[in-house]
């Protein structure tokens, strides 16, 4: 079985969006190619499914104008299967394994271990991943941590997960960003 791995990028001060769900406080780190050291070609390697929130989604599909350039989701995420999250109709992206889905996270989890061969990614939404860690999901956090602070926003994980159940697997330098690797343990989720 896979893990369920929440791979994002933060701010200093907790936050994965500002208040107008704006990511441009993260281009406007400096980051070098080289100071991902393979880290993404390897962390993408073992993704088998995909899993996001319907803000997310309208965030990819807007600011890579997708709708128009649908060959850019394959070049990023290849043919791995995305399950959205959504309350609302959303426009499919031709050619993309896209799956609206809404409900309870275990339900849908199963769906998404019978099509992994890998790992499962939380791409985005805090509140999803919160869902995931409710539901006794979460096996990993990842982020890339940059000198930033908003003061408000679209929190990181708005739940409590205490170092009963998490613990850092590692912590490292990367450029302008500090990558760090949290492991959860589920069997202790409320």
């Amino acid at each position: 079985m896979g893990k369920v791995v929440y791979h994002t990028a933060c701010t200093l001060d907790g936050f994965i969006a500002d208040e107008h769900n704006s990511l441009q406080w993260l281009f406007d780190t400096p980051h070098e190619e080289s100071e991902d050291a393979g880290g993404w070609d390897a962390f993408v390697a073992r993704i088998g499914t995909m899993t996001m929130g319907a803000t997310t989604y309208e965030w990819v599909l807007e600011h890579e104008r997708l709708l128009e350039h649908p060959d850019k989701w394959r070049e990023w995420y290849g043919a791995r299967p995305c399950w959205v999250f959504t309350h609302r109709d959303l426009p499919a992206l031709p050619g993309v394994d896209i799956r609206f889905v809404q409900g309870e996270v275990r339900v849908v989890y199963d769906d998404m271990l019978a099509a992994s061969e890998g790992d499962t990614w939380i791409v985005g939404g805090g509140d999803l991943v919160g869902q995931f860690d409710d539901a006794g999901l979460l096996d990993e956090i990842q982020l890339g941590m940059c000198p930033v602070t908003l003061g408000a926003g679209a929190p990181l994980l708005p739940r409590r997960i205490t170092s009963r159940r998490m613990t850092l697997r590692s912590a490292h330098q990367e450029g302008q960003r500090v990558r760090v690797v949290l492991d959860v343990d589920r069997r202790t989720a409320r």
